[in-house]
């Protein structure tokens, strides 16, 4: 079932067996905030558990094994996907708190990263220990925890 994210009244719909889902639902409002503030996108998810949400979670676990052995302990919750101007970005929320999304320019050249948010309160899970994480504020997430590295591979 797929779920509108509403970043005017934050819901922890979705979220509620996460340890943090209060700061886990204001950092996926805050991420539904950007992209229709950005590109005026509705951002939804789907339970990351079956059918489109498990495609897009899989996705994501591809991307970051590939990439760096990185292989999340924590289960995927939720998933989304939205293209906008030419990207593709695929999103996962975790039980742990952990947001991980995959931005993927479709024309050669373009960006492509892999980007990590941590829920306030959250530390770094171990299997991503060796990055380097910024702070920024966020009315709707608290104190957001975030790192990231380029995508070398095609996907």
């Amino acid at each position: 079932m797929t779920h509108v994210v509403d970043f005017t009244d934050v819901s922890t719909e979705g979220l509620e067996s996460s340890p943090v889902a209060e700061a886990l639902a204001g950092l996926r409002a805050n991420e539904a905030r950007y992209f229709k503030n950005k590109y005026d996108a509705t951002f939804a998810t789907e339970p990351a558990t079956s059918g489109r949400g498990k495609e897009l979670a899989d996705h994501v676990a591809r991307v970051l094994e590939e990439e760096r052995g990185i292989v999340i302990a924590s289960p995927a919750l939720e998933a989304a996907e939205l293209d906008v101007d030419g990207i593709r970005w695929t999103h996962v929320f975790h039980e742990s708190g952990l947001a991980v999304n995959v931005l993927y320019t479709k024309q050669d050249g373009g960006k492509r990263a892999v980007g990590f948010k941590l829920a306030e309160g959250m530390d770094p899970p171990e299997e991503l220990s060796a990055f380097k994480w910024a702070r920024q504020k966020s009315k709707l997430a608290g104190t957001i925890r975030g790192s990231y590295f380029v995508v070398k591979g095609e996907y």
